[in-house]
C-alpha cells in the first residue's frame, strides 16, 4: 500500500496542533497495518463526499482519504467532524 497526503490535506495538517498531528500519527499506523481496526472507525462517506472515506483521529477529528487503484491511497483532508459535513 502506498500512502500519499495531498497538498490540501498537508496545509491543514500544518495548522493542526502537535498533539494532533502525534495523535493522527499513531492512527496512521494503525491504519497502514489494518485498514479496519476498530479504533479508526473507518468507513465510506455519502452525499458530497460519495467515493471518500474517512477514520476518526479524535473524538471529533476526522481524516479523509480517497483510493486510487487498488494500492495507493490519498489523504486529502483532516478536520473536524462539523467542518467536513457541512
Amino acid at each position: 500500500m502506498i500512502i500519499i497526503f495531498h497538498p490540501s490535506f498537508k496545509k491543514r495538517y500544518k495548522k493542526v496542533s502537535l498533539k494532533i498531528r502525534s495523535k493522527f500519527d499513531e492512527r496512521l499506523f494503525l491504519f497502514e497495518e489494518d485498514l479496519y481496526h476498530p479504533q479508526l472507525n473507518n468507513h465510506p462517506l455519502g452525499g458530497d463526499r460519495e467515493g471518500q472515506w474517512s477514520i476518526n483521529i479524535t473524538g471529533d477529528l476526522r481524516a479523509v482519504y480517497v483510493f486510487k487503484g487498488r494500492d495507493i491511497i490519498i489523504f486529502i483532508d483532516i478536520d473536524t467532524h462539523s467542518n467536513l459535513y457541512k
